[in-house]
């Protein structure tokens, strides 16, 4: 059926439900070229303000899914579920890392399709392209092959998996159209159901240093997504009011990812995170009985070394060192200036302005201003401190990794104008909403 893109468009702008035959031919445009990026723009811009309902939402998701190829496990006979989990973005969220070699050290199968750093947040995948010759850009065949042995993958978007999104995708950064619920709805459905999934689960980040940064907004988010995917689908909302962990920037980041799977440094909020997230999975998946049992088989495998084993086979398997585990320093370049940064009176932090320290790493060089620029690894904070921490002349408030002393100076600038220091205690709240 031929249909006019212009008439599409006016009939979402002036509040109009779509039908999936409309819905399908302008996803086939998008894909083919035959729709402009303007037309993509004020597409985008007409659902930004006139919302899309649940059939419309699914439409789009399926016809985004759709727009290449589609992959299918069951020709290798895996003898566990192809699970997987999507996170919104966060600062300092190098959970992914974690959380496939655990899940499949438990019997899943995690093919994880990973993107760059967007606005203020990292990306999983930059993150592992600190690591030398980690390769993201695998073929098809390779990716099945690493799957098959070692049980997950961490790959970048190809080409050919939901192309559609891809542009978008583009478009939307642009057009200052990322936050509606029902594009990242089906934005994210679509590229997850791309990779043929049995189950999903989604951290929501909720907070200052999330593009959610309000509850309500939040909530809508979890159920459209849950109520929109075709396949088992749980959604946890998840606090973004500090930094994820004690750590933020690409390499940095890595090393308290190996520190935590072989169990020498275990920051307490991040592991309850973790845990739950592939508790969820493994009771989706069928591999736990429910969310009790998921969390002590996570913990086995994490204290018998079976996830940092399989972490170590998945980064040789992308043509990174086999000894990374055992000598990370040697492998991760560090940066030129580690220095600590300490508050001007002594107290206790109260609250941590998380998007403000995701933009001072771009500042810092750890993050791209367009998408040609390239990425210093070695860039952003360690020993980051949390809400109700002690902070003096003695305890800092984190370390500064910078490339040189001009940069360090503006980063302990914007570090300590994020954090707020009280006289008064303060005590954190859970990372679990």
């Amino acid at each position: 059926m031929k249909f006019l893109p212009q008439e599409i468009i006016k009939k979402k702008r002036d509040g109009l439900v779509l039908s999936t035959e409309e819905i399908q031919f302008f996803v086939n445009g998008i894909t083919d070229n035959s729709i402009t990026e303007g037309q993509i723009g004020a597409f985008a811009m007409a659902v930004f303000f006139q919302d899309m309902n649940l059939q419309e939402r699914r439409d789009l998701t399926l016809a985004m899914q759709h727009s290449g190829d589609v992959l299918d496990w069951s020709h290798l006979n895996l003898d566990g579920p192809v699970l997987d989990k999507h996170s919104t973005g966060g600062v300092g969220d190098k959970v992914s890392l974690m959380l496939a070699p655990i899940m499949a050290a438990c019997g899943a199968y995690v093919p994880m399709i990973s993107g760059r750093g967007l606005g203020h947040t990292g990306g999983t995948l930059d993150k592992l392209e600190s690591i030398p010759g980690y390769n993201t850009q695998i073929s098809p065949q390779k990716f099945e092959q690493i799957m098959q042995q070692v049980g997950c993958s961490i790959i970048g978007q190809t080409s050919n998996l939901a192309p559609a999104d891809k542009r978008v995708y583009a478009t939307r950064d642009i057009t200052a159209t990322v936050d509606s619920i029902p594009l990242i709805t089906a934005s994210i459905l679509s590229k997850k159901l791309a990779a043929g999934l049995d189950g999903l689960v989604m951290d929501i980040k909720c907070g200052n240093g999330a593009f959610a940064d309000n509850l309500p907004m939040a909530q809508a988010l979890a159920k459209s997504i849950t109520t929109v995917s075709p396949i088992k689908t749980q959604a946890i909302i998840t606090d973004m009011n500090q930094v994820i962990g004690h750590s933020a920037g690409h390499s940095i980041e890595v090393l308290e990812t190996i520190a935590y799977l072989t169990q020498s440094h275990v920051d307490s909020r991040l592991h309850t995170l973790v845990e739950k997230l592939c508790a969820e999975l493994l009771v989706i998946g069928k591999l736990a009985e429910d969310t009790n049992a998921g969390q002590a088989l996570v913990n086995q495998v994490l204290n018998n070394g079976k996830a940092a084993e399989i972490f170590a086979q998945m980064v040789v398997a992308h043509g990174g060192p086999s000894d990374l585990l055992e000598q990370p320093q040697k492998h991760l370049k560090t940066a030129q200036i580690i220095e600590p940064v300490f508050a001007d009176s002594s107290g206790y932090i109260t609250a941590i302005n998380c998007r403000d320290i995701g933009l001072s790493i771009i500042e810092l060089g750890g993050g791209r201003l367009k998408a040609s620029d390239t990425i210093d690894f070695t860039v952003g904070y360690s020993q980051v401190r949390n809400v109700g921490d002690a902070v003096d002349k003695q305890n800092p408030i984190a370390m500064i990794h910078a490339p040189n002393q001009q940069t360090f100076n503006l980063a302990k600038q914007k570090l300590k104008a994020a954090i707020n220091i009280s006289s008064t205690p303060a005590t954190s709240k859970p990372i679990i909403i």
